[in-house]
């Protein structure tokens, strides 16, 4: 496996990313997820990349059973916030309050004390200002 640097952070990734969009938590077993990913970590793959609207927060939770065991500072975790993840008012977006609830339940899921990159998952035009 190659890594590269992303961009100015100073973190290296791994060329290829392991994501786990809507097929964990709904389309893909726990088990053969679970699978999937020690078998791309065990392959290099050090990059994993979800969110938290995958499946219904689900992926999220998938991945991190997934990667409990492994030394945490062995791989990079990404994640998303924007969409829908309640009923609220407050359970979308990208506001202080929305980015902070999410991105804790996220760290709940995903049983880790922290997020390498935690990312935008909208960009936010002038007219949503």
């Amino acid at each position: 496996m190659e890594y590269r640097r992303l961009g100015s952070s100073g973190m290296y990734v791994s060329e290829i990313s392991y994501g786990n969009w809507i097929t964990h938590g709904s389309q893909v077993e726990s088990d053969a997820a679970i699978k999937c990913v020690r078998t791309a970590y065990d392959l290099g793959i050090t990059t994993f990349d979800t969110a938290d609207v995958y499946a219904g927060t689900k992926a999220e939770s998938v991945l991190g059973k997934a990667l409990k065991g492994i030394k945490r500072e062995s791989y990079e975790l990404f994640t998303k916030v924007y969409w829908p993840t309640g009923s609220g008012k407050n359970d979308r977006g990208l506001s202080r309050k929305h980015i902070i609830e999410s991105c804790n339940a996220s760290l709940k899921r995903l049983k880790t004390d922290h997020i390498d990159l935690y990312i935008m998952h909208r960009y936010l035009s002038q007219a949503h200002h």
